[in-house]
């Protein structure tokens, strides 16, 4: 079993940043990648951002590269994602998940482990 806790959810105006973090612990050895999704009101869940434990190769969603960074810490079994220029359309909850199948993937049905999730409110 894994158990994934976010953090670092706000308020905050568009242009603001944010910082999650997501602490994973259990089996953490078994996860070979990490991915961030969020969640709108009255949307599907989508993806944001993945990463793998060994390497770090990462994924974006098209519309958030070069405002958002995941990163790693393998030390503290912790995934990062920093929010930068947040926008109103940034707005939802952000759940972090792990993936225990090899490969990548953006959908949120490939994804094994849950956190509770964090909420992210952007103003305009």
């Amino acid at each position: 079993q894994v158990q994934l806790t976010e953090s670092g959810g706000g308020l905050v105006q568009a242009g603001d940043s944010l910082r999650l973090s997501c602490a994973a612990s259990g089996r953490t050895f078994s996860i070979p990648t990490m991915g961030w999704f969020r969640q709108a009101p009255g949307k599907e869940r989508e993806f944001v951002a993945s990463i793998k434990w060994s390497g770090g190769t990462t994924y974006y969603l098209d519309s958030v590269k070069g405002r958002f960074t995941i990163s790693r810490d393998n030390a503290k079994n912790t995934v990062y994602l920093q929010m930068n220029s947040l926008q109103p359309e940034d707005t939802g909850v952000y759940y972090c998940a792990a993936k225990l199948a090899l490969g990548v993937s953006d959908w949120y049905g490939a994804y094994d482990y849950w956190g509770q999730g964090t909420q992210v409110t952007v103003s305009s």
